[in-house]
């Protein structure tokens, strides 16, 4: 079966440091991913990389089975690429609905639409659709989203992503500082996306949430991946074993 996205030995310099060493990943549609390792393992690194905010230096990215090159996140979003960071982007003072349309806001038909008038009417009619499909907690489009919990921001975000996602969505530690309410809620909906046929990758260094989520593992560890793991080897025995090299070469290896 063709991945839906891979990598292939992607290496990436910064001056004499060699952040990725002929790196590798691939995603299914419809599945989650969780990326880890510990700090400097290069998952900052390989996700701009798959993300358009950094070019590899050497290596291959297909999307569907064909060759890609991203140079730019304007170029990954235009293949149906999104990635929620964990600084969320979002505008504080903007409701939840204009949040969903920064950067692509729908103008008016006609006349009105020539002189830039927006279609705030439109806009909030498909993000309350999509918001409500995804079953997110957010129930008033408009107060600003500064006054919203964090999982709710942290909703916005990741419905926000999908919206506009055709194919794939990084999600950068997406429960960091969430209570475990607000974690679970988050996490549901990441598995709501991948259930709409998106292929969701998390970021995390939470073992509980790739325990709870995840339908498989990715290791990086030294700018390489190291492990690849099933949902049943995701106890953190094994997640620990893979992400400080103790892992059997034989059992989960790459």
């Amino acid at each position: 079966m063709t991945a839906l996205f891979e990598a292939r030995d992607i290496t990436k310099r910064y001056g004499h440091v060699e952040a990725l060493r002929g790196a590798d990943f691939s995603l299914e549609a419809g599945e989650v991913v969780a990326l880890i390792g510990d700090n400097g393992a290069g998952k900052s690194t390989l996700v701009k990389c798959l993300s358009g905010v950094e070019t590899p230096d050497s290596g291959t990215l297909l999307l569907r089975g064909e060759p890609i090159t991203l140079t730019s996140p304007q170029q990954a979003r235009a293949r149906g690429i999104e990635t929620v960071y964990q600084d969320l982007a979002l505008a504080p003072e903007l409701g939840p609905a204009e949040n969903a349309f920064i950067g692509r806001e729908l103008l008016r038909p006609g006349l009105l639409g020539r002189l830039g008038v927006l279609d705030k009417k439109g806009m909030r009619a498909r993000a309350a659709a999509a918001f409500t499909s995804l079953g997110t907690d957010v129930k008033d489009l408009d107060a600003p989203v500064a006054a919203l919990s964090g999982g709710q921001r942290q909703s916005v975000a990741i419905c926000r992503a999908v919206m506009w996602a055709s194919g794939i969505v990084f999600m950068d530690e997406p429960t960091a500082a969430l209570g475990v309410r607000q974690t679970r809620n988050v996490l549901d909906l990441v598995r709501r996306v991948a259930d709409g046929g998106v292929g969701g990758v998390l970021i995390t260094h939470n073992k509980a949430d790739v325990q709870q989520v995840a339908d498989r593992v990715e290791v990086l560890r030294l700018g390489r991946r190291v492990a690849r793991l099933s949902a049943d080897e995701c106890d953190v025995e094994h997640l620990v074993a893979a992400m400080t090299g103790g892992l059997d070469e034989r059992e989960g290896a790459a």
